[in-house]
């Protein structure tokens, strides 16, 4: 008995002597908008030496997707473990509830430190974070403002560089008895696609090849791929987006060079001034026009890369020095991938393997073995997941996601997702990407494009991987189609996203009233981007107003003017008893769409001398989201005319805190209205 109990108490202090493994310390990188094919170890078209050792050091994931792809609801997206229609965040105008649970609160509650440094972009103030120091709304690439807890200040120095400054610097002084969680978010490569100093003009001497879909002609595709705002032939700023100074002054262009310090500047002009002042010599039209543009664009996206990719490897070299690489997991991705010229495009938004795919490099040399490569379908969904499963912190049931970790360490994914799951909703908005959602499988891609548009497209991604031979309606496809819709069906099912059907369709009021198919002149000629066709667009009875509240700019009713007052002269005829005018206008404040600060009216005879003015001035401030319409209703008494002018003053410049803050503001007017 006396030996039983002797081999028992042994037994017991051998196990309590049994170290108790060492939560990981982790950080997640996100890149903004990095497309794979810019990612060396990919395949890609550049040399990324630093993502290259650490997919050599982990695992490369060549499947993984987004569910949603846009910067802010990616973002929510990583955080909740939810997709989109549960977390609130649909789109870029809408402010995150950050009261909601997240991965990095469920951290903190285990004892982690959580940092987040860099992007943020959610609007509200970051929550469950110890520290955190984030950019103002995009951010500036140089010399940018960051906030914090205790308000804002600017850092000179560029934006890459200064986030990996500030989260070497968080580590160096966290409390070292505890686990941490470091978020650390980039700014590039997103437009407007501004390199270093360090790395202007690093491929002035390479010509790249076109995409082999640069002048796709859409030919099988629905309506949603033409008309779109995002080719880099017609859409893509050369001031702005190009650095070819404008030939009138351009607002958002000095913002940024305004930024720029003396000797910043002077790199910046050596690097662009020659092959700037070539280009405008050469005159370019056509299809010359656009190679040009798309060789300066993707050289500069790449070279905002470089530094992404060299202060990765910054990141790299701190964690060895420190002794800190063996037990801590670094999880690379971007918020989605991006179009680097494939059909003819930039931007993101669509379900197109280019922007829907996205890089996620994961090392951990505790349970990853080097050089590992995963085809798993998996999503950013799975990531706070899979961060909880590795940190020890039971994944809560309500998460949507899975944790990754049975793929990372080879245990197997035997049981593992045979489809995933994307819906897209910011339309109608910039860039013009309608809104849709699909199923992607193994080898097939199914997606419904609604809301103004009822439309399909399909594709066989093994004998068609560039998505150019839509399928959907073609013989000999019902069978697949109908599967593929019973899949998705399910999908929304378990995702509990079956709400879809009730965004619904855009519908146009007719108006009738006295302005309604007379003449209009205008002084300050619409934007072409959104020039409603024709001026008397203002007055052409066709009027949108919903309960949503959402707008559309492909109706031809509307008019856009940027940075520029609307001032438009109706002619009734003859000379016309008048009650009542207005003019419907619309405020997008989470964009860069505002009232007017004022609209005036003024009436005539003849059209030469205006005899009464009427100004109403505008009440609502420019607040930082929400979308309302608004009609500037003016009675009239006892007045009779012929020619009405209406005078809207452009609030000029986007303010501080709005989307696009700093640059121009747009005005938009629908309808002038006379009763």
């Amino acid at each position: 008995m006396l030996r039983l109990s002797f081999l028992l108490l042994t037994c017991l202090l051998a196990a309590c002597a049994t170290p108790v493994p060492e939560p990981p310390n982790i950080i997640f990188i996100l890149a903004d908008d990095h497309a794979t094919k810019a990612v060396g170890c990919y395949g890609g078209i550049n040399e990324t030496p630093h993502l290259d050792r650490l997919a050599a050091e982990g695992m490369r994931f060549d499947r993984s997707f987004c569910t949603n792809g846009i910067c802010a609801p990616a973002r929510a997206v990583i955080l909740t473990g939810k997709h989109s229609h549960l977390n609130g965040q649909l789109d870029n105008r809408q402010t995150f509830d950050g009261s909601q649970q997240t991965f990095p609160k469920l951290l903190q509650h285990a004892g982690y430190q959580t940092a987040l440094i860099g992007k943020w972009h959610l609007k509200s103030a970051p929550t469950g974070f110890d520290h955190w120091q984030v950019l103002i709304d995009q951010g500036h690439y140089y010399n940018p403002v960051f906030r914090d807890s205790t308000g804002r200040k600017q850092y000179e120095g560029y934006a890459t560089n200064l986030i990996t400054d500030f989260a070497l610097d968080w580590i160096g002084k966290r409390d070292q008895k505890k686990p941490f969680c470091l978020l650390y978010q980039h700014k590039a490569p997103h437009r407007n696609w501004m390199p270093d100093s360090a790395h202007l003009g690093m491929y002035a001497d390479k010509t790249f090849d076109l995409p082999e879909t640069f002048y796709d002609d859409y030919a099988t595709r629905t309506a949603a791929a033409r008309e779109q705002e995002m080719r880099i032939d017609g859409h893509m700023h050369l001031d702005s987006d190009l650095k070819v100074p404008p030939k009138i002054s351009n607002h958002e262009w000095k913002v940024n060079l305004d930024r720029l310090n003396p000797e910043q500047r002077a790199l910046w002009d050596a690097a662009y001034a020659a092959e700037n002042q070539a280009f405008v010599e050469a005159n370019l039209e056509g299809k010359a026009l656009a190679e040009w543009k798309y060789q300066r664009y993707i050289k500069d996206y790449l070279g905002s890369i470089a530094s992404v990719d060299d202060n990765l490897g910054r990141l790299m070299d701190y964690l060895e020095e420190n002794e800190l690489a063996e037990n801590t997991v670094i999880i690379y991705s971007s918020d989605q991938g991006f179009f680097l010229g494939e059909h003819g495009w930039f931007d993101k938004r669509f379900m197109y393997e280019e922007a829907f795919r996205m890089p996620l490099i994961v090392r951990y040399p505790k349970e990853i073995k080097a050089g590992s490569v995963c085809d798993a379908l998996v999503q950013n969904l799975d990531f706070g997941p899979t961060m909880l499963d590795l940190a020890g912190v039971d994944v809560p049931t309500d998460m949507q996601g899975r944790s990754l970790r049975p793929l990372l360490n080879s245990a197997g994914g035997a049981d593992w997702r045979e489809a995933v799951y994307y819906h897209y909703y910011e339309y109608p908005a910039v860039h013009q990407v309608k809104r849709h959602y699909g199923i992607r499988t193994d080898r097939y891609k199914l997606m419904h494009f609604y809301y103004d548009i009822d439309a399909w497209e399909l594709y066989d991604l093994q004998n068609d991987p560039n998505e150019l031979n839509n399928l959907y309606g073609q013989p000999g496809q019902e069978s697949l189609t109908a599967d593929l819709k019973q899949q998705l069906t399910a999908l929304q099912v378990q995702y509990r996203d079956t709400a879809y059907h009730e965004w619904r369709q855009m519908t146009r009021d007719t108006l009738n009233h006295l302005a309604v198919g007379q003449p209009v002149v205008l002084r300050n000629p619409p934007a072409d981007r959104y020039d409603g066709g024709r001026p008397d667009a203002l007055t052409d009875g066709l009027y949108y107003e919903d309960d949503n509240v959402y707008w559309n700019f492909n109706w031809d009713c509307w008019q856009g003017f940027h940075q520029e007052d609307l001032v438009a002269t109706v002619d009734l005829g003859e000379a016309r008893p008048i009650h009542k005018v207005g003019l419907h206008c619309l405020q997008q404040a989470g964009s860069w769409i505002f009232y007017p600060t004022s609209v005036t009216y003024y009436f005539s005879q003849d059209g030469v001398n205006f005899f009464r003015k009427i100004t109403i001035q505008n009440d609502v401030p420019p607040l930082k989201g929400g979308s309302m319409t608004h009609d500037f209703p003016a009675e009239v008494q006892d007045l009779t005319a012929r020619y009405i002018r209406v005078q809207a003053s452009n609030i000029g410049t986007c303010p501080e805190g709005h989307h696009g803050a700093g640059g121009k503001a747009w005005l938009f007017a629908d309808e002038i209205i006379v009763e």
